[in-house]
Order: C-alpha cells, then sequence, then structure tokens
C-alpha cells in the first residue's frame, strides 16, 4: 500500500489539503487560547498621579472678537482637549493672554524695532498663550494624559461650545 495515492490521499482515506487545513487551524487554536501575548489589559505598577501645567501657543487663530473668546475662558474655567486625535477630557484652564500681533520694522540707523501690526486683515488674527492644568500618569517617558505622551510640540485640540482649534505644547511642569 502506497503512502500517496494519485488523488493525494494518506493510504487512501485523508487528503493532504484537509490535514494540512486542519493543522492551521489547531494551531491558531492553540495560539489564541494558550499562547500568552504582549497585549491586553496591564495593571501599571508604580505609576504616580500629579498635577501638571501645561503652556500652550495659539498662532493665527481666526475670531471676530477676541476678547469675547478670553471671556469665555475665563468665565468657565474649563476646556476640552483632544491630544493626538484622543480625547482626554476637561483641564483647567489657569491663564490665558492675548499675545500682541507685531511686525519688524527697519528703523533710520539700520535696527529693528517690534512694532504693531497696522494690517486691517490682520484684526481678525490673533496669537494666545494659554495655561492648561489637570492631572497626569508619570512615566518613564513623561506625564501621559488619558492615553496620549504629553510633550513639547505636541499638538492639541481645544473644544468648547463655540470653539474648536489647535494648539501646540511649548512647555510642560509637573508640580
Amino acid at each position: 500500500m502506497r503512502i500517496l495515492d494519485s488523488q493525494g490521499r494518506l493510504f487512501g482515506k485523508i487528503s493532504v489539503l484537509d490535514l494540512g487545513a486542519a493543522l492551521v487551524i489547531l494551531m491558531v487554536i492553540v495560539g489564541i487560547f494558550f499562547v500568552p501575548g504582549t497585549t491586553g489589559s496591564v495593571a501599571q505598577v508604580k505609576v504616580t498621579t500629579k498635577p501638571v501645567e501645561v503652556d500652550l501657543i495659539v498662532r493665527g487663530l481666526s475670531v471676530r472678537d477676541p476678547e469675547g473668546l478670553l471671556q469665555q475662558f475665563r468665565d468657565r474655567g474649563k476646556t476640552n482637549i483632544i491630544i493626538r486625535n484622543q480625547p482626554y477630557g476637561e483641564v483647567d484652564v489657569i491663564s490665558i493672554e492675548q499675545q500682541q500681533r507685531t511686525l519688524a520694522v527697519t528703523q533710520p540707523d539700520g535696527t529693528l524695532k517690534a512694532m504693531p501690526d497696522p494690517r486691517q486683515e490682520e484684526s481678525f488674527s490673533t496669537n494666545l498663550l494659554m495655561t492648561l492644568g489637570g492631572k497626569a500618569q508619570i512615566t518613564n517617558d513623561g506625564p501621559v494624559l488619558g492615553n496620549s505622551k504629553l510633550k513639547i510640540g505636541t499638538p492639541v485640540e481645544l473644544e468648547g461650545p463655540t470653539y474648536n482649534f489647535n494648539a501646540s505644547v511649548i512647555d510642560v511642569r509637573i508640580k
């Protein structure tokens, strides 16, 4: 009796393709249920939570009434943030100030002097410096808000009842 016949069956009864498919299914089942992986929820040991302050810069925000927006931040005292497209939730608005838009103007002696920008079209564009505060998990890689690392240069989206705009982190302070 031959091991493989002309139709590709072992000992004339079992197809080689069927046997291969059964072995693949068996390996998948063993891999899913019996071999531990690196994914899943792992308890985070020795992760401390501390208050952090984050300075943000907003450049060229198009707004008709910048003072009204600043007052809204001050009255509400909180804003929602989204870090790298991951919603975090509410954080405290510690401070907010409008930065004056200036131009470098050449003086007769050849030096440069910063002067207020007189252009009419720039009256609807404003720069803001904001300080936000919240609690973050402190890891070896730095502070983590939600599941996102918060570092200088990280893009942050601010969202509220009447606004949604982007900012960039320029400083992170762990208290």
